[in-house]
């Protein structure tokens, strides 16, 4: 049996995740954490039979906590409040599983940067952690590598990209050094044949309107910008071992090849299937026991069309550029460590900065075509402070949101 926390549990991860639990035999719903939807959290515990809930917003939590005194929620329901909170789940989740025979699995679907403190108590605590947070593989990847190493942690990657990379190297059953290439794939958003004016003059509206994912609006936006797969380059760094001059970007517009990997022998294994964020969730769930049946996911017409390639325009799509140039930055400072945890700040700053300039974008507040430059100002600033600690890493994080903020005000007074 395994016992099941699920971190985000009212965001699209969240909810497909639950959407999927019923055909994933010896899972055991425990815990569900959101930021502040204290409505529906207590509806997924009841219909789900989770015992414990966390909210991020403090005022939620006291919310759910009411509410379940009069009886709106089962009586033996466990409210935890604010971020503490939400490692407190983790930890007691940990605890109850042991206690019961069993293994606990943490699938964290928080967005953002705000994913990484959960992240980190999962790994301590040893548990599988079922990763959809990539944002907290990106700021914090040395740190995290380092706690999954010292517990016996594992993780199991749920961005469709890296669960087909992962899936690959299992099938590929090949040592890491025999992997020439890790190929990430992706669509190109949908500015991918846009002209350099309708680039430059996007609204939140066409940034959001993915032509073939259906993702939470940060997500989406990193999509159209291809921070996502900057993003993602680095996440794959850190989760494969693979160095940057082995990970490469390709556009695949129908979304059908979700990623490759080459092998030394030339060989190269795709991982193919229709855009569904329920196949990636579903299969880190059952690992390593079942791959689920999944009767609800439409099954792929290989001869419904074409398959296509493209390399992504780095000039045009800059975020790309600068996500990758900061991955290189930080290995070059982790190799020169020695094995101990230790980095530069610049991937911490990249993520920072971009979820500030999304959300400015977003808001209205913000060009699309700035995204990048906030980015890229931040990095200039601070991409080169030193970081030994999770504590440096909160701070850097800190530190490039004030500036990425003060950089939005810059650009919309100019």
């Amino acid at each position: 049996m395994k016992h099941l926390v699920i971190l985000g549990s009212t965001g699209s991860i969240g909810r497909q995740a639950i959407e999927v639990l019923s055909c994933v035999p010896h899972v055991h719903l425990v815990g569900l954490a959101a930021h502040s939807n204290a409505a529906l959290v207590l509806e997924q515990a009841a219909a789900t039979g989770a015992t414990a809930v966390a909210l991020h917003e403090p005022g939620a939590a006291n919310e759910a906590a009411a509410r379940a005194d009069i009886g709106l929620a089962s009586d033996t329901l466990r409210v935890y409040a604010g971020e503490i909170g939400v490692t407190e789940l983790i930890h007691d989740a940990a605890d109850d599983a042991r206690a019961a025979g069993a293994s606990l699995t943490v699938l964290n679907g928080i967005v953002g940067a705000a994913g990484l403190r959960a992240t980190m108590a999962a790994l301590e605590c040893g548990a599988t952690l079922a990763l959809a947070n990539k944002e907290s593989m990106v700021a914090g990847g040395p740190f995290l590598v380092a706690a999954a190493r010292a517990s016996g942690a594992r993780v199991i990657p749920v961005d469709s990209e890296h669960s087909a990379l992962f899936q690959c190297l299992e099938a590929g059953g090949a040592a890491r050094a025999q992997v020439e290439e890790l190929l990430l794939t992706g669509s190109g958003g949908p500015f991918r044949t846009a002209t350099d004016d309708e680039f430059a003059q996007a609204t939140p509206e066409q940034a959001l309107a993915h032509p073939t994912w259906s993702m939470g609006p940060k997500i989406t936006i990193d999509s159209a910008t291809l921070m996502n797969k900057g993003l993602e380059v680095i996440e794959a760094h850190y989760l494969f071992g693979v160095p940057y001059e082995r990970i490469s970007v390709l556009l695949n517009p129908q979304s059908v090849v979700h990623s490759m990997v080459r092998f030394g022998d030339g060989a190269v294994l795709a991982h193919l299937g229709v855009p569904d964020m329920r196949v990636p969730i579903a299969y880190a769930l059952g690992y390593p026991d079942v791959r689920p049946t999944l009767p609800m996911v439409r099954r792929l017409d290989l001869l419904a069309g074409d398959l296509t390639f493209a390399k992504p325009d780095t000039t045009r799509f800059r975020c790309l550029a600068l996500a990758v140039e900061a991955g290189k930055k930080a290995a070059i400072v982790e190799s020169e460590a020695g094995g101990a945890p230790r980095t530069v700040a610049a991937p911490i700053v990249l993520n920072a900065a971009n979820e500030v300039a999304v959300h400015a974008f977003l808001e209205r507040r913000l060009a699309f075509t700035a995204i990048a430059e906030v980015v890229e100002k931040c990095l200039t600033w601070l991409g080169d402070e030193p970081v030994e600690s999770l504590d440096d890493v909160f701070a850097c994080d800190a530190e490039a949101r004030r500036f990425a903020a003060e950089a939005v005000a810059a650009s919309r007074s100019s």
